[in-house]
């Protein structure tokens, strides 16, 4: 059974088989934390990005991750719904960001993997219903991942994780 926490921190310093991030359709690198880990990964990635991309909303893609420090091995691209008030299928796609970046984990035989708080920033996501649906699906997703880790960068965004995690 795969264990699930949440954790304050970067999630460029985690030391997992992989780190998820919440990236634009290009893949090319953008603000939040999709810039961070284009700053940590180093300019390799937006190159190996544009070969595979674009990334429509609710799928993932994986790279290498170049200059990231071991055990990280694989970035795995996501693309998060923009927020639009709940009835565009926000809610779905947000989901399937989480179900195809286990699905896309586990092609990689990957057993560790870190996942961002996916649409909370510039997307505009409510973080607590994020939250719910990230905990939700990552519960019910088969998978041969071992552990998860929710990273949260401030200290509001991993309490809204934790909260979801407790219920």
């Amino acid at each position: 059974m795969v264990a699930i926490e949440a954790v304050r921190g970067d999630i460029t310093e985690e030391h997992v088989d992989a780190v998820v991030t919440a990236a634009n359709e290009s893949l090319l690198g953008g603000g939040g934390v999709d810039g961070a880990v284009h700053r940590a990964a180093g300019p390799r990635l937006a190159q190996a990005g544009s070969a595979i991309g674009p990334c429509p909303p609710g799928d993932a893609m994986a790279t290498p991750s170049f200059d990231l420090d071991p055990p990280v091995r694989h970035i795995v691209h996501t693309v998060g719904p923009v927020w639009e008030g709940g009835d565009q299928g926000e809610a779905e796609i947000l989901a399937s960001c989480y179900r195809h970046s286990l699905q896309v984990a586990d092609e990689l035989d990957v057993r560790s993997i870190a996942f961002p708080a996916i649409a909370t920033g510039v997307h505009g996501f409510p973080a607590d219903q994020a939250a719910r649906i990230a905990v939700t699906t990552l519960r019910s997703t088969p998978t041969r991942i071992e552990q998860i880790r929710l990273v949260a960068f401030d200290h509001d965004t991993y309490e809204i994780l934790a909260v979801a995690l407790r219920r």
